[in-house]
């Protein structure tokens, strides 16, 4: 139960944990002063819809988003969203790809490198189809955020910071509904390939509360800390940069690494979706639809990382709301 609890907790946050998340761009975007309640909310909020998508899952023995979705957003508006998410994972995706690219450009190569790099490596993930995935998650999560836990509670310390001295100033709390909607979408997804393989509902506990902790804990830490450097992230592509540009060079290199593996599995949790959905319609094999689907994202990566984050990610967090309040509201309307 345990293991099996694990393996889908670091499922939820290995598709959460991407580009925007590590880099702290999207935190930057969505939070930053006076936002502590806002990240609580989040984690209260997460942990509900994980909890609900994964039950509809579980329940409904799923190999797709399709079926899960329709029972979130009910049968008249099903169409609509299928379309959205879909184009919300390839979207997403190509964000991923991007910064791949833009870590490369940090270390002056050329991001067709780091594009490069991630193209291949997903296509050789997906050769063993979904168990590839489960299997990098597992062995790279605990790296990654023991690693960015330790780089942010180091520069928490080396700057003398106090995590909480704002805690009465708390106006940006609405920031937690357009948050955690722009997170939920991507679940929906990954979580409702899996319905098939998830075996109790004690499983589903663990990877829920788990998985909200984890975000809401490194969350808090990550804002409190690009708070104190606000006025040069305007200067970053990735702000995490910012910070660890006070560490000596090996620490960069090994976030960097951590960083890369971060977009890496959630551009592998987009592709998933993606490829879930479309098999639906197609007996081509597994891996195929994957360079397909992937040759056709590369030309769109031309548009730039925090550009792509700046623009997409805010007006999915809108649009997703609606899925958002029939998550946290699903025990009572079900029921009624």
């Amino acid at each position: 139960m345990w293991s099996a609890g694990m393996k889908w907790m670091f499922l939820i946050v290995g598709t959460t944990i991407g580009a925007g998340y590590a880099s702290g761009r999207e935190l930057w975007q969505f939070f930053g002063h006076e936002s502590g309640l806002a990240i609580l909310l989040f984690t209260i909020f997460f942990s509900i819809c994980c909890t609900v998508i994964m039950e509809i899952s579980y329940k409904k023995k799923s190999t797709h988003y399709l079926p899960v979705l329709r029972e979130i957003v009910g049968e008249k508006l099903v169409k609509f969203y299928d379309v959205m998410i879909f184009f919300y994972l390839f979207s997403t995706t190509v964000v991923m790809i991007a910064g791949s690219g833009a870590t490369g450009q940090a270390f002056n190569y050329s991001k067709w490198w780091g594009i490069a790099v991630i193209v291949v490596a997903l296509v050789v993930l997906f050769m063993k189809n979904i168990d590839g995935l489960l299997a990098i998650n597992q062995l790279i999560l605990p790296l990654l955020i023991g690693g960015l836990l330790f780089i942010l509670i180091l520069f928490t310390y080396d700057q003398d910071l106090h995590l909480f001295s704002h805690m009465s100033e708390q106006r940006n709390w609405t920031a937690a509904f357009p948050f955690t909607a722009l997170n939920i979408l991507p679940l929906i997804a990954v979580l409702g390939a899996i319905g098939d393989k998830v075996t109790s509902k004690k499983e589903i506990l663990i990877a829920s509360i788990g998985s909200g902790l984890i975000l809401g804990i490194v969350s808090f830490i990550y804002n409190n800390s690009l708070i104190q450097i606000a006025d040069e992230i305007l200067l970053y592509e990735i702000p995490l940069f910012a910070i660890l540009k006070h560490y000596p060079f090996e620490i960069l290199i090994f976030m960097s690494v951590m960083l890369w593996f971060a977009i890496f599995t959630t551009a592998a949790s987009g592709i998933l979706g993606i490829v879930t959905r479309i098999s639906e319609f197609t007996n081509k094999p597994f891996v195929w639809i994957v360079i397909v689907v992937l040759i056709t994202m590369i030309p769109l990566t031309t548009i730039g990382f925090s550009t792509l984050i700046s623009f997409i990610y805010p007006i999915y967090g809108i649009l997703n709301l609606y899925v958002l309040t029939r998550l946290l509201l699903f025990p009572l309307w079900k029921k009624s």
